[in-house]
């Protein structure tokens, strides 16, 4: 009977110590959270409750199990499982307040930021920094397991001597892998494009909606997502357009007849611009840029404080004219000439050309 109220003793006190001291960790830092509301880090380390609680059960119990007097095979097995157990709490840990604390120093930094492109870039850096530290942490947990195991002790040695030789061969058969992490620091700290960027890829328009080591992801207008190597941005050129200044230039072109009213048109463009909500009021105009036989070209210039805003403009110009247009100025529309062209009979008599004096006869009084 004592072999089994002994190991149930060590269990329950190891749980009830855990359970204790975890709700005296809980209480304190709320109460600490309550008193300074400008940081979230408390409320973030609110998160770590069940690593934590995790991680002083498995020392108490890693701790007190040869209480217990288990069998010695029973025991070995035990004292492994719990050495597993308190590293991967231990990595856990690490990984949750990690994250609470670069989580909650960006916060307090995108609260107090005027510039929303600085505020992206350093979230951006922030996301892969999280990403970085959760696989270091993982490595070297996943060692330290490893080597909890006597027969990986004994082939250190030899792991050690082999690790040139594996490090070069591993180079070369994931140099696209490794490329793809050294472009993903790069594009972190290079500031070349950053999460909520509006970019064009091959032709796709859309907004970077994630950032890892080694692909990124683009959310197009549609909602379909363009997974891509980060490697292609920093091996090929593309568009991003929230660089730096987010103000946009958009235009819109009609093709019209000949009689349409450039003036009254330029004049309406300016009261639809007016009371449009996307306008920034930087810049607008209306010029006839083209001429066909059949047609002229009239290009409507004007600004936004963004891409979507300029986007919406756009179509709201596009739109307002064209419906005016046909409302009032109809002839102005362009037109296909449908009548049959005229016949011979139809044309127009020719003149006949006087003769030159070159093919007058001779003049009187001329033999």
């Amino acid at each position: 009977m004592e072999h089994i109220l002994r190991p149930l003793a060590v269990v329950g006190a190891a749980v009830l110590i855990t359970l204790l001291a975890g709700w005296v960790a809980d209480q304190v830092v709320r109460r600490i959270g309550v008193r300074h509301p400008e940081t979230p880090l408390w409320g973030l380390l609110g998160r770590c409750r069940v690593p934590v609680r995790l991680v002083l059960c498995a020392a108490l119990l890693r701790a007190g199990y040869p209480w217990a007097e288990l069998s010695p095979w029973y025991a070995t097995a035990v004292g492994q499982v719990l050495t597993l157990i308190l590293i991967g709490a231990c990595a856990w840990l690490t990984v949750r307040v990690a994250t609470a604390v670069v989580e909650s120093t960006y916060a307090r930094y995108a609260a107090g930021a005027q510039d929303p492109a600085r505020v992206r870039r350093v979230r951006t850096q922030v996301t892969l920094i999280q990403r970085v530290v959760t696989a270091a942490v993982t490595v070297v947990a996943v060692g330290a397991m490893l080597l909890t195991f006597p027969a990986m002790r004994t082939a250190g040695a030899s792991l050690l001597a082999s690790a040139g030789v594996i490090g070069i061969v591993a180079g070369i058969a994931a140099q696209s892998t490794l490329g793809n992490l050294f472009a993903g620091l790069q594009i972190a700290f290079g500031d070349m494009v950053r999460i909520g960027d509006t970019v064009v890829v091959e032709g796709q328009w859309g907004t970077v909606e994630e950032i890892t080591l080694t692909y990124l992801v683009v959310r197009t207008w549609d909602e379909r997502r363009l997974t891509m190597p980060v490697s292609y941005f920093t091996s090929k050129p593309f568009e991003n357009w929230s660089r730096g200044d987010p103000r946009m230039t958009g235009t819109v072109f009609f093709h019209l007849d000949h009689a349409a009213p450039v003036d009254l048109m330029r004049e309406h463009l300016h009261d639809v611009l007016k009371a449009s909500l996307e306008w920034d009021e930087r810049a607008w105009n209306l010029v006839v840029t083209d001429t066909t036989p059949t047609s002229i070209e009239v290009r409507a210039l004007l600004t936004a404080r963004n891409a979507d805003d300029i986007w919406a403009l756009r179509c709201v110009v596009r739109e307002e004219l064209i419906s005016w247009l046909r409302r009032e100025h109809p002839y102005a529309l362009p037109r296909i000439a449908t009548a049959p062209a005229p016949g011979p009979a139809q044309a127009p008599a020719r003149e006949q050309a006087p003769p030159s004096s070159g093919d007058m006869g001779p003049g009187p009084g001329t033999t």
